[in-house]
């Protein structure tokens, strides 16, 4: 029996990365899977590994940034498996033009929260009366830890996932009564193709030095904890934004300095 055995699991974003792998884990554990994306193309190979594994699982076209496909991909999980249990809200919709608040026009702020911050504020819309009709759930909204401080790019996206997490804790608190638990997840960085593209030389060694780890995180650290946070396991902890970023963000900046300084001394 696996952690998620008898549930039903909607994943969006399930074509790569984090989803991608998240939709496999969930399957792995036992539960049916609806898994989402606009990328057809790539969301039926995984569909169609996690059932040729023996798993279960449905591809779903959906542009998380229309809500009604949104609310079209919950009825979808209902309507073919007869319930909702779980929902990862994965999929967000970041620019590579999202620099700075001067740089920034009013496009690229409209671009990247349209599905960062409003396709999981959809999600919730829909998931949550879909899941009190069978006793609650489990939701489990992407945040970052780009939040938790300054950067030097990507000053809309850090915007709207500051804004996932309060979504997230007012979900918690309206429903969390009823049965609704909904947590964050917030990464810091897990490499994954879309990720490695915007690194420039030198950047992934930079970042895997502050990483409080022998290695860099991979989609894989942040399905692990998806699953565990839609399991019976977690069903104490509700409205947590939960780092998964190897200690990235756990200590003082100058750390990496003070090591070599002291390693060579």
């Amino acid at each position: 029996m696996g952690q998620l055995e008898g549930k039903v699991a909607v994943v969006t974003g399930a074509a790569s990365g984090i989803g991608k792998a998240t939709a496999a884990l969930m399957a792995a554990e036992g539960a049916r899977v609806l898994a989402a994306d606009i990328n057809e193309q790539e969301l039926a190979g995984v569909v169609s590994a996690i059932n040729a594994a023996g798993a279960e699982a449905s591809a779903c076209h959906v542009d998380i940034t229309d809500e009604a496909q949104v609310a079209t991909m919950i009825h979808a999980a209902v309507t073919r498996y007869g319930r909702l249990d779980i929902l990862h809200s994965n999929a967000h919709t970041g620019q590579d033009d999202d620099i700075n608040v001067v740089s920034n026009s009013r496009d690229v702020w409209d671009r990247v929260l349209a599905g960062t911050l409003y396709g999981v504020v959809y999600g919730c819309k829909y998931g949550v009366p879909a899941m009190l009709a069978t006793g609650g759930g489990s939701i489990i909204n992407m945040s970052s830890n780009a939040y938790l401080g300054g950067d030097v790019v990507r000053v809309a996206y850090a915007a709207a996932k500051s804004a996932v997490n309060a979504v997230t804790q007012y979900t918690a608190t309206a429903f969390g009564k009823q049965g609704i638990r909904c947590n964050a997840i917030a990464p810091g960085v897990l490499v994954t193709p879309p990720v490695l593209k915007l690194f420039r030389p030198g950047v992934q060694e930079i970042i895997a030095e502050h990483v409080l780890a022998p290695r860099m995180g991979e989609p894989e650290d942040g399905a692990r904890l998806a699953v565990f946070l839609a399991s019976d396991a977690a069903s104490f902890i509700n409205g947590q934004i939960i780092s998964c970023d190897g200690g990235l963000n756990a200590h003082l900046g100058a750390v990496p300095e003070l090591l070599r300084l002291m390693t060579s001394a």
